[in-house]
């Protein structure tokens, strides 16, 4: 891989994307925008990455339509979502659109870059949890279950951390002790059957509660 290109709206997770290919790819130039226009504007250069690691929602517009042009205009990029989101939603257009890989930025470093180093010896960059949806749509539909039902200060404690208040932040917020809210953040992750903060956000971005 000789030339990068990273789009993230975020700085921090853009930067942190900077360093997993550069751990991935030792020696690789990477360019690295914020939008659409930016990313767009560096393309009309002439410059042809190799590799994008592109996210989906951005703040003028999404990232599938970046997947579709470079699809169109450079086939031989290896188009990568890089994403929080885990969904039929996300997942299946951007695959649609031409991604030949799906990594969820809630993992580490040590997990992803594997994933990206896979691609020279022809493995899809999939993190696990994208690979078992794109399995799991090929079954027979299951009935859908019931929601997850939390009570209202629940649903509140974990609008809050999703936010990424920490727990005191949250105790202090709501009124209650931090001990109080570590009774409800297990409480929580023993409903949505999780076991991280990222799970938990994720979770709450599925309920719409952020």
């Amino acid at each position: 891989m000789h030339i990068a290109l990273i789009l993230d709206d975020l700085p921090e997770s853009r930067d942190w994307l900077v360093r997993v290919m550069h751990e991935s790819f030792p020696g690789v130039k990477t360019h690295a925008v914020g939008s659409l226009r930016e990313a767009r504007d560096w393309l009309t250069r002439g410059v042809t990455p190799d590799i994008a690691l592109i996210d989906l929602g951005l703040p003028d517009g999404s990232g599938v339509e970046l997947i579709a042009e470079l699809n169109r205009s450079a086939p031989a990029c290896l188009c990568i979502v890089a994403s929080i989101y885990d969904d039929d939603r996300h997942i299946f257009p951007a695959l649609r659109a031409g991604a030949r890989g799906y990594i969820l930025k809630d993992q580490s470093s040590d997990d992803i870059v594997p994933l990206l180093q896979g691609i020279a010896g022809g493995q899809p960059p999939l993190s696990p949890a994208i690979a078992r949806k794109i399995l799991s749509s090929f079954r027979p539909a299951l009935p859908e279950e019931a929601p997850v039902a939390l009570t209202p200060r629940e649903t509140e404690v974990l609008t809050l951390i999703a936010k990424g208040m920490t727990l005191a932040e949250t105790a202090a917020l709501l009124g209650i002790t931090r001990r109080t809210v570590d009774g409800y953040v297990k409480d929580i992750y023993r409903k949505l059957n999780v076991s991280s903060r990222a799970e938990a956000a994720l979770s709450a971005q599925r309920m719409g509660l952020v």
